[in-house]
């Protein structure tokens, strides 16, 4: 069995490893991007904390393209370290992922999958450590069922957009997308809003009122008004 690949470190992946998923929406929320789409979940207890560079990928309900080979291509072209993204339409009639694809993305160094839809073999991606979150589990095969629509391309998860390079984590909270473009705006303001809170901990701890302590950083400035629509 040949070695698997090892990503090398990636500061900025690091940084928001460091973050939850709930600072980083809050920190979207602020910088009025879109990112955060709901009802993708880790798919077990204990499911491993994500992030990476998203490959994407589309599955359609009919086409001339195996959704199997379609899927391990993607596998295939994606860098170690990266997250695989399924958009499936968040459908749960029809498998989106399995066995042989994960322990083919193990073998090959991925982070783990998010998925518009469901998966099965969950027991295996649990005994080789690979994380899959998305909308439940399945035991039905998608062959004959559904076809590949591409890899690499403009997809939608949960109705937010993600391109491959996008920055995807996932935690027990659930999923967010950073843009390429304004990774570092994110990141910034993500780490404030963690210190906001932490600050908050602090003076409640020592006896300051709990809503002195909200308004003195402005906590309910991160949601004045949302995403904008759109982006």
């Amino acid at each position: 069995m040949s070695p698997i690949p090892v990503a090398s470190p990636d500061p900025t992946v690091e940084a928001y490893l460091r973050l939850s998923t709930c600072n980083i929406s809050d920190a979207l929320d602020r910088l009025h991007l879109q990112g955060a789409p709901a009802g993708i979940l880790p798919l077990w207890p204990g499911c491993r904390k994500i992030a990476g560079r998203a490959m994407t990928m589309r599955l359609v309900p009919q086409g001339p393209v195996s959704a199997v080979h379609g899927t391990l291509r993607a596998i295939t072209e994606a860098r170690p370290g990266d997250i695989m993204v399924i958009d499936h339409e968040g459908r749960m009639d029809v498998n989106s992922w399995g066995g042989i694809a994960a322990f083919t993305s193990a073998q090959r160094g991925l982070g783990g999958v998010v998925i518009d839809g469901v998966t099965r073999d969950v027991d295996e991606m649990k005994s080789l450590g690979f994380s899959a979150y998305g909308r439940g589990i399945i035991q039905q095969s998608i062959r004959g069922r559904s076809a590949f629509g591409g890899h690499g391309i403009e997809v939608r998860l949960g109705g937010v957009r993600v391109r491959s390079g996008d920055l995807v984590i996932a935690d027990d909270n659930g999923v967010v997308i950073v843009p390429q473009e304004r990774l570092d705006d994110v990141l910034r303001t993500a780490q404030e809003c963690l210190a906001d809170e932490e600050r908050i901990r602090d003076w409640i701890a020592s006896g300051v009122d709990p809503v002195e302590a909200h308004e003195r950083v402005h906590y309910d400035r991160a949601a004045d008004a949302g995403p904008a629509p759109g982006r």
